[in-house]
């Protein structure tokens, strides 16, 4: 068993791992843990009465949300002609085609978080699946990056968009934002996060649908969330 540092055994004692907190007290504990070195991320577990093996109980998307990841986010868009200064105007970081294929494919640069790309330059990015795949960076039209409208979608990665999509386990983990953002910013992220899975409820699944809910920090114990407690904020 790892050995756990004294920032996290403090943590861990202000806790009740017996019990389940409403989202609002649980961000709010979260608050009080100790302040790590690095400014580190508060993220979502959820568990959903999902199988993930059949199509029609698959669970994904993408938000915008509220108050952003409280991080600059880079992005990269395959574009080209009136789509490239598109990229450009919106702050897309790093605009190109076969120049940056061959560099990611090459070289191994990845010094990007985010990949956008406008239909006609996929059969360009199709060349990259073994590499951005595995990492959950390959576009996809259905997360709304592949897309001809590049420039909206630029904005939306760098205004904090975030994508969720259900594990074999039929978890979604997803990051709702740095302790930085304060305490009622990852709240309202995560009422958001919370609520749009909860309107992605598969047609198919019966009873219970989320039966569990975690909150926790990068380098922090996790707390047990009341799934079926009401949200303290409302979805816009």
């Amino acid at each position: 068993m790892a050995r756990r540092s004294k920032r996290y055994k403090k943590a861990a004692e202000s806790i009740d791992s017996d019990k389940l907190y409403t989202l609002e007290d649980a961000i709010a504990v979260i608050e009080k843990f100790p302040k790590a070195t690095l400014d580190e991320s508060v993220d979502l577990a959820i568990n959903l009465a999902v199988d993930p093996k059949h199509a029609d109980q698959m669970v994904r998307g993408a938000i915008v949300l509220p108050h952003g990841i409280g991080k600059a986010v880079r992005v990269l868009v395959f574009a080209k002609g009136d789509k490239e200064q598109e990229a450009r105007d919106a702050g897309a970081d790093f605009v190109g085609g076969d120049d940056l294929a061959k560099k990611i494919q090459d070289e191994g640069w990845m010094e990007f978080d985010r990949v956008i790309a406008s239909p006609d330059m996929m059969g360009v990015v199709g060349r990259l699946g073994k590499v951005l795949g595995p990492r959950g960076l390959m576009p996809n039209p259905k997360l709304g990056t592949v897309t001809p409208n590049v420039g909206q979608a630029v904005g939306e990665q760098k205004a904090g968009k975030v994508e969720f999509r259900v594990d074999k386990a039929g978890i979604i983990h997803c990051s709702i934002g740095k302790r930085s953002l304060g305490a009622q910013a990852i709240l309202e992220n995560a009422s958001e996060l919370i609520s749009t899975v909860q309107r992605a409820r598969p047609a198919t699944t019966k009873g219970i649908y989320m039966k569990k809910i975690t909150v926790s920090t990068t380098m922090g114990p996790g707390l047990k969330v009341d799934p079926q407690a009401p949200l303290a904020v409302k979805a816009a």
